[in-house]
C-alpha cells in the first residue's frame, strides 16, 4: 500500500508541512512509522483525509484555494472605483502591485484600504485573495 510523507501529503492537500503535521499531531489524519522512524501516511487514510476536508473545509480560515502559486499577501493601499472597472493597489513588503478587475469583484471581496489581502500573480494577470 502506497504512503506518503507529511511532505508530501501536504503538497496534496495544498497546505504547509506544519498544517498538516498539526493535523496529524491532532489525530485527525492516522500516521504510522516506517523503520527508520519516519512518519507516514498510508493512502487510503490520506485519500479519505481529503475528501473530508473538501466536504467540510479545513478548519483553517486563512486556507486559500486556488492554483495560482505566485502569492504576495499585503495590505490594500488604494481602492479606485469606476462605474464598472475598479483598480485596487496592494503593498506586499517592498513590492507594490496593482490589479484592474471589474467593480463587483471589488464589492463582493469587500476590499477596502487597510485590509489584509494576497496579490496572486500567473502569467500577465494578478489576482486578489481576501485575507
Amino acid at each position: 500500500m502506497q504512503s506518503y510523507t507529511i511532505g508530501q501529503a501536504a503538497r496534496l492537500l495544498g497546505v504547509s508541512p506544519d498544517t498538516a503535521r498539526r493535523w496529524a499531531d491532532a489525530g485527525r489524519v492516522a500516521t504510522h512509522r516506517d523503520e527508520t522512524g519516519k512518519r507516514l501516511i498510508r493512502g487510503k487514510d490520506l485519500a479519505a483525509f481529503s475528501a473530508e476536508l473538501a466536504k467540510g473545509g479545513s478548519g483553517d480560515e486563512d486556507t486559500s484555494h486556488t492554483s495560482v502559486r505566485n502569492a504576495f499577501p499585503g495590505i490594500v493601499t488604494a481602492v479606485k472605483l469606476g462605474d464598472v472597472a475598479a483598480q485596487v493597489e496592494i503593498q506586499a513588503g517592498p513590492h507594490r502591485l496593482v490589479s484592474l478587475l471589474t467593480r463587483e469583484a471589488v464589492e463582493e471581496l469587500g476590499l477596502e484600504v487597510g485590509m489584509e489581502a494576497t496579490a496572486r500573480v500567473k502569467s500577465t494577470n494578478v489576482h486578489i485573495d481576501r485575507v
